[in-house]
């Protein structure tokens, strides 16, 4: 099939969820034999969409990419207000204002609509990766209707999922692709509708080269010491701050040579000190081998629809931690056993230190996170449920035609 993506940001640079699972999708599609394009922005970076890729059409991969510049960057002296107060009244606002909201919170792609209403119809399929920016917001409702659409959502209860504006484009698509069961319900409780489409998670590639923990160690010169990690954006979205201070706290209280390792970038300020590790963007082989020598892997993100890095780590045989109060990595943990849910620093604390004073546990809890991904995230697998899901797609939108075309 000829199959398009639309997403806000794409890259083998660019650190991301929901960008990332869209490039491994979208790469393991063309080797399965699909024509995979992708509509984009030139953004880097997500604080501001500002363009940094050149406009045009390149091939990454074997994927084709159509990138768009934004209208302009985001303003934070525009969007913050309205964010702010947009997020005390999110099911009542004036529809005009959650669409300049939409607007604001961009990326607004400067000829998207015109650029799909011209050439969606020449794809199979339309696939819109993550609800919230203004790619799916500006994107679906341009062409529900005319082609088979599906929306990847990567959904989870956040404020801004309770903008009413969301009720109408989460009726739009043909099917739905899902990461978790979690992540159906939220959208089944938000939205009240019942998806068409499959809860299908997101294909980890069991043959890579396993990490090396020394490596790592000897690299940022980590010695014997015993380290917790963090991989991704250093932001306060996703839990960062709260880790930190928990660290601290649980240092100040148990003084030892536990370490903190923050694998990735971001604007978040980090504190001066030895026990803090910050490596910067790390390539997949160097990624994977600060993960094979850590004791555990924090996931600290309130909001995930799916966390890849988790299975990431179990795949080095390493067990996490992961914020309890995330309904998505709660699930993924219990269903695993290879994973701690924590909630608040007493919950924190403990785990900590149970897994400091039981290694026995820790192996043996990266040994079932590890049974778990390859009993569930098999690529083969996953693409064949997408598979369905595209057919699925297809016979909605040919049921939706038939009730909308006039009889003669």
């Amino acid at each position: 099939m000829k199959l398009l993506y639309v997403i806000q940001r794409y890259g083998d640079q660019i650190v991301g969820g929901s960008e990332s699972a869209c490039r491994h999708f979208a790469e393991r599609l063309v080797a399965r034999g699909h024509e995979v394009h992708v509509l984009t922005s030139c953004a880097h970076d997500y604080v501001d969409w500002a363009d940094e890729y050149p406009a045009g059409t390149e091939i990454i991969n074997g994927v084709t990419i159509h990138r768009f510049p934004v209208v302009e960057p985001r303003k934070d002296k525009l969007f913050a207000p309205l964010q702010h107060w947009l997020m005390q009244h999110p099911g009542s606002a004036p529809l005009f204002e959650q669409q300049r909201w939409t607007t604001l919170m961009g990326p607004q792609l400067t000829g998207q609509r015109e650029w799909l209403f011209n050439n969606a119809h020449s794809y199979n399929c339309v696939i819109f990766m993550t609800y919230l920016y203004t790619t799916a917001t500006q994107g679906l409702p341009t062409i529900a209707g005319r082609v088979p659409t599906i929306l990847q959502p990567t959904a989870h209860d956040e404020p801004p999922a309770y903008v009413s504006l969301y009720q109408s484009l989460f009726r739009q698509p043909d099917a739905f692709l899902f990461f978790t069961p979690e992540e159906k319900a939220v959208v089944e409780r938000l939205y009240g509708i019942a998806p068409s489409g499959q809860t299908i998670g997101i294909g980890i590639d069991q043959s890579q080269v396993r990490g090396d923990g020394n490596r790592a160690r000897h690299a940022f010169h980590l010695g014997d010491d015993p380290y917790l990690v963090y991989v991704g954006r250093l932001d306060p979205s996703k839990g960062v701050g709260e880790l930190l201070r928990f660290f601290e706290a649980y240092k100040k209280r148990n003084p030892s040579n536990l370490r903190l390792v923050l694998a990735g970038d971001g604007a978040l300020e980090i504190p001066d000190r030895p026990d803090i590790v910050v490596t910067g963007f790390l390539d997949e082989q160097m990624k994977r081998d600060i993960i094979a020598g850590c004791t555990a892997l924090v996931q600290s993100s309130y909001f995930e629809s799916f966390s890849i890095v988790l299975c990431e780590a179990w795949l080095e045989s390493r067990p996490a931690l992961v914020q309890g109060a995330s309904e998505v990595l709660r699930g993924q943990a219990i269903r695993s056993g290879g994973a701690i849910p924590y909630e608040g620093f007493a919950e924190f604390e403990g785990a900590v230190d149970y897994l400091l004073a039981n290694p026995e546990v820790v192996t043996q809890m990266g040994a079932a996170g590890l049974e778990y991904v390859k009993s569930n995230y098999d690529w083969e697998v996953v693409l064949g449920r997408f598979e369905e899901t595209l057919e699925l797609a297809k016979d909605n939108y040919a049921k939706r035609r038939l009730k909308t075309t006039p009889s003669r």
